[in-house]
């Protein structure tokens, strides 16, 4: 009989840690058959051990127990952090030689976040930390990470970030047409959501684009650029006489910077600018990536100041404009809101200043380290949110591409110039 409730309570273990850690990182659909499996196996045991068993026989059981459960959450632990990225990748089509119909496509190209909750992203996340052996959360540890997320899904409802570049997207392709351009073609691509960036530009390829502008809408030169840019460039495009170049990010943009200041305009409602206080949260990286990607600290530092600096211009005293990091570095939005607030400050106004499109970041993350600031509960704290489609951000992005697209031209024509046959 001892060997029975031993058997029993070993599988039902396992059994447990595996249902964990399932409920820490499933869908929300599935999270409550999870917590339910989680109750019945735990009491199982719990009961096994109670009536079942006495004496030193208890703590044997006790012991299986406790094996099975670190065996179970071990095995899963790695089965759900291992998950590979299996983002589809359309075949290419187009054949060697061709030169394509003689338009130019630009393939909008940007970070990306699930619309619903889906962790991949920060799976993929973890791998490069651990990859660049940067210190964070341990291993066994991580389902917890998951979990968080999805709680942060949960309290917001949905990320915007998809939703959002879709239409900025659409805003992009509408300005161009408004231009009188009707022959570009628009293809959008995500960092870490479908389309991956090389789907994007097989789709182009094969849609018969002559030359690809790679529209990178971030803030800076890092590892998410570098990777969308490997991607792309480890395509077999041996043969297919196409022209690709790469807009490069947003950091240098005067008129992006412009959005900011006019963005906070259309709040002030003719409130004093020395009682005003603007705040712009940068993202951040860890310090071991700036050894690898100096360029990413660097550029959304210069960004920020570049953008403080026509604040002042606009007569808003400098003492009254900060910066402040969501992740990684310091100064945290918290600290900086307390200052301007024991300054005599009476309203600010806040960004998620790196980031593209409204996502977890802009939605919960900083508006939460915001919310941690010691100060009255009726202070006025606004959150002016991520770059979202904005007419100024749309232009902004247009610029860069029409850069490009001149170039891009001036290449088109001339290889057809070539193509065409000579006259009689």
């Amino acid at each position: 009989m001892n060997a029975l409730w031993i058997a029993i309570v070993v599988v039902s273990g396992f059994l447990l840690g595996v249902s964990i850690i399932k409920y820490l990182s499933v869908h929300p659909t599935q999270m409550s058959a999870y917590l339910l499996a989680c109750c019945v196996l735990f009491f199982m045991i719990l009961w096994v051990i109670v009536y079942g068993t006495d004496g030193s026989m208890r703590w044997v059981t006790t012991g299986a127990a406790l094996l099975g459960f670190l065996a179970g959450y071990a095995w899963m632990a790695r089965i759900v952090l291992g998950r590979e990225d299996d983002r589809p990748i359309p075949a290419l089509t187009r054949q060697r030689g061709d030169r394509g119909e003689g338009h130019t496509a630009v393939v909008y190209f940007t970070h990306g976040e699930p619309e619903l909750y889906d962790p991949i992203g920060w799976i993929n996340q973890f791998r490069e930390f651990d990859h660049q052996k940067i210190p964070f959360i341990p291993f066994p540890f991580r389902p917890f990470f998951l979990f968080a997320l999805r709680q942060h899904y949960l309290i917001v409802g949905r990320s915007n970030h998809r939703r959002t570049h879709f239409q900025m997207l659409k805003s992009l392709e509408r300005s161009f047409r408004d231009d009188g351009d009707i022959t570009t073609r628009f293809y959008i691509c995500f960092l870490d959501d479908n389309p991956r960036p090389d789907a994007a530009v097989i789709q182009a390829l094969n849609d018969g684009a002559s030359s690809i502008i790679v529209a990178e809408v971030f803030v800076s030169v890092s590892n998410h650029t570098a990777e969308g840019r490997d991607l792309i460039n480890e395509l077999d495009l041996d043969g297919i006489p196409v022209d690709i170049r790469f807009t490069g990010p947003m950091w240098d943009s005067e008129k992006l910077h412009s959005m900011f200041v006019e963005r906070v305009h259309e709040q002030l409602n003719g409130m004093d600018r020395s009682k005003v206080g603007i705040m712009l949260v940068g993202h951040g990286q860890p310090d071991e990536w700036d050894v690898e990607w100096p360029t990413e600290t660097e550029h959304e530092i210069e960004f920020r100041r570049r953008i403080l600096k026509r604040f002042e211009e606009d007569g808003f005293p400098k003492e009254n404009l900060s910066l402040a990091w969501m992740e990684f570095k310091q100064p945290k939005p918290a600290i900086k809101v307390e200052e301007f607030v024991q300054r005599g400050i009476e309203r600010i106004f806040y960004f998620s200043a790196a980031i593209s499109a409204d996502s977890m970041h802009s939605q919960y993350d900083v508006p939460h380290l915001v919310s941690l600031a010691r100060i009255p509960k009726d202070f006025p704290l606004i959150n002016l949110g991520a770059w979202n489609d904005d007419p100024i951000v749309i232009q902004a992005i247009k610029e860069k591409v029409v850069s490009y697209l001149q170039v891009a031209f001036l290449l088109n024509e001339t290889e057809q110039s070539f193509a065409e046959p000579a006259a009689d």
